[in-house]
């Protein structure tokens, strides 16, 4: 979130909770000048209806208007759960006890449905199990409100490339679908670097009471050049020519790489795309067989020639079985 919005929702609250603020007020809250606030309340006019008497005067939302629900953090809630024990109560004024009641019912209501919410999300979300998979525990839900909460997870996690089992602590920081499955994307103590898990390969999952940040990790830079989950050091820069008949069907993939697609005379379609690793793309580009050509780089026309000549073999040979 960027300091501007995290400003504008802070105005936003300011507001809700003292109708009537004025903007020098509300400048020193957000710790910014005046100019910049006002310029903030014009462009606020959009999204919410504040009001003011004039020039000066405090600030209000017209009509009914209220941001719900009070979605303050897990430190913000704690302080005012401490403030009965921690202020002189003769000092504070009359009603303060039911209005603490009130904030705190809201509070307690608000989590819970938070949680029911979470948990019909994890519930209603269906990626596909394989047929021949028992029932494994569904870990999503400790996830998303791990992601959420900013809270860390300790896991024991099945890597399929050494088939071995491994005790690991991991901040999550993104959790991103991919070909009928969910991957967490988050920084590995044990690795101590940035990691990607495939969810279905966890065997337990709790979430911890240490929180984390994220830091200046950026999921875009993250995945820059990746074709769908594997990333590889390299930089390859494919060309593809792709026959009229499904040239067509190729603009309208998903992708999450951005490739430059040029329509050709004949109907053809150019397409070229640079990425970190060659596993999935050159899978992707199998299904299409002799519709897919690729003309760069020219080592990758040996290993489809060397894929096609096995291929070739194996079903020049009799039946084995």
């Amino acid at each position: 979130m960027s300091d501007k919005l995290y400003r504008w929702f802070k105005i936003i609250y300011a507001i809700q909770a003292r109708p009537g603020i004025t903007a020098p007020e509300l400048a020193l809250k957000c710790e910014v000048d005046v100019r910049t606030i006002y310029r903030d309340l014009r462009a606020l006019d959009t999204l919410a209806p504040i009001t003011n008497d004039g020039y000066g005067k405090g600030y209000t939302f017209a009509g009914d208007f209220a941001v719900y629900p009070l979605n303050w953090t897990q430190q913000e809630e704690l302080v005012f759960t401490m403030l009965p024990s921690i202020v002189d109560k003769t000092q504070l004024p009359p009603g303060f006890d039911s209005a603490y009641d009130k904030v705190m019912a809201t509070s307690v209501r608000e989590m819970r449905r938070d949680q029911e919410i979470l948990q019909h999300v994890a519930d209603i979300i269906q990626m596909g199990s394989p047929a021949y998979r028992e029932d494994s525990p569904n870990y999503l839900l400790a996830v998303i409100q791990a992601v959420l909460s900013g809270r860390s997870l300790t896991a024991i996690y099945h890597t399929q490339s050494r088939n071995e089992l491994t005790e690991r602590e991991i901040d999550p920081y993104y959790l991103i679908p991919r070909d009928q499955r969910f991957y967490l994307i988050g920084y590995c103590h044990m690795a101590q670097d940035i990691r990607t898990f495939r969810l279905s390969r966890f065997r337990k999952l709790e979430m911890t009471a240490r929180s984390f940040e994220k830091t200046d990790f950026n999921l875009q830079s993250y995945m820059k050049h990746t074709w769908s989950i594997e990333r590889g050091n390299e930089q390859i820069a494919f060309k593809v020519l792709f026959t009229p008949e499904v040239a067509r069907y190729i603009k309208e993939e998903e992708m999450f790489v951005r490739p430059r697609m040029t329509d050709l005379k004949d109907g053809s379609l150019l397409f070229e795309v640079t990425l970190n690793h060659d596993r999935e793309f050159l899978n992707w580009l199998s299904q299409y067989g002799p519709d897919a050509e690729i003309l760069e780089p020219v080592r990758y026309r040996t290993i489809m020639h060397e894929r096609l000549e096995k291929w070739r073999a194996l079903y020049s040979e009799e039946v084995r079985v």
